[in-house]
């Protein structure tokens, strides 16, 4: 076999060998992810554009992605949280999903992030949400808490960043060229397959996506969007920051919901600490039948416990 043809093999492999996602049927009334960007509206923020969905009438929450996913991962829970009676803002946040994605580095960090979501917020002339939080949003959230810690009324911790014990991302990274030949290799569709099914088959415990749940994801990195990623696997994910000072500030009604056998953020090794930092009520820890991604396969149960939570304060 010549060289050639064994490089166009080798290709071929990336590109078709490693799907993300099973031959499963195309579900009724499956959101696309060309219908979900028809619905975000454009927020200009001081670095660039930021894609977010706003829907319903009512108190605001707010669902907080991580990385490398975006406000597409929440799809199935927006309408059921607007059922509830409440007003559902999903932002995608700087360098991925629809939103903008300007060359830098620092850009991309927690506190860049933080400062970004408030500009959102406040340009939305909205005071005060609750926050949900998942994968990386909780650091970029622990950031906002610093800044402007009066701002959440109340906060959802769904298989987020919080400690160290627990903390096992699958992707870390050192900054260089090998680096940024990966992010590369996801650019151009060479190794974004084999990145979406080593999180889906770790991140689910049954990995039954389809093309169309799978498009969602893919599509912002082919479309160029790893900056953000880079940052966070390289530096996040090596030098996770000490927020225990900040939980430790943070006094309000709080609860958990927690796919349990998730091995990127595992529970048990931090379970007590976040109990203790956050004063959670045990009837307020929510331990799911799931790993990470338990948005694509719990959603509707998520948001029926998100909004009890939510009633169950208020009532008070």
């Amino acid at each position: 076999m010549s060289y050639r043809i064994f490089t166009l093999f080798i290709c071929f492999l990336f590109l078709f060998g490693c799907k993300p996602y099973e031959t499963t049927k195309v579900r009724k009334n499956q959101i696309t992810y060309e219908s979900f960007r028809e619905d975000q509206r454009t927020f200009p923020s001081e670095d660039g554009i930021m894609k977010y969905i706003d829907k319903g009438n009512g108190p605001v929450i707010v669902l907080l992605h991580g990385v490398p996913t975006s406000g597409w991962l929440y799809r199935k829970m927006i309408d059921p949280l607007v059922a509830g009676g409440y007003r559902v803002i999903v932002p995608d946040m700087l360098g991925f999903g629809s939103s903008d994605s300007p060359e830098g580095f620092e850009l991309y960090s927690e506190q860049n992030h933080a400062r970004r979501l408030l500009e959102l917020m406040d340009g939305l002339g909205v005071d005060k949400w609750t926050q949900v939080v998942h994968d990386a949003g909780g650091v970029w959230t622990w950031e906002l808490f610093k800044s402007q810690p009066n701002r959440i009324e109340n906060l959802v911790l769904l298989n987020t960043v919080l400690f160290d014990d627990g903390f096992y991302p699958t992707i870390q990274l050192q900054p260089g060229i090998a680096s940024k030949t990966k992010m590369w290799s996801y650019r151009k569709g060479i190794a974004t397959n084999n990145l979406f099914k080593k999180l889906f088959d770790e991140g689910l415990q049954q990995n039954k996506l389809n093309h169309l749940d799978v498009e969602g994801y893919k599509t912002p990195l082919v479309e160029g969007k790893t900056d953000a990623l880079y940052y966070y696997y390289s530096e996040t994910c090596n030098q996770l920051p000490d927020y225990r000072a900040t939980f430790d500030s943070i006094k309000i009604p709080t609860t958990v919901i927690w796919g349990i056998h998730d091995t990127m953020l595992q529970w048990p090794p931090q379970q007590l600490s976040v109990a203790n930092s956050f004063d959670v009520k045990k009837e307020n820890i929510h331990v799911i039948d799931e790993k990470h991604f338990l948005q694509e396969t719990k959603a509707k149960k998520i948001s029926y416990i998100i909004r009890d939570f939510l009633s169950s304060n208020k009532a008070k």
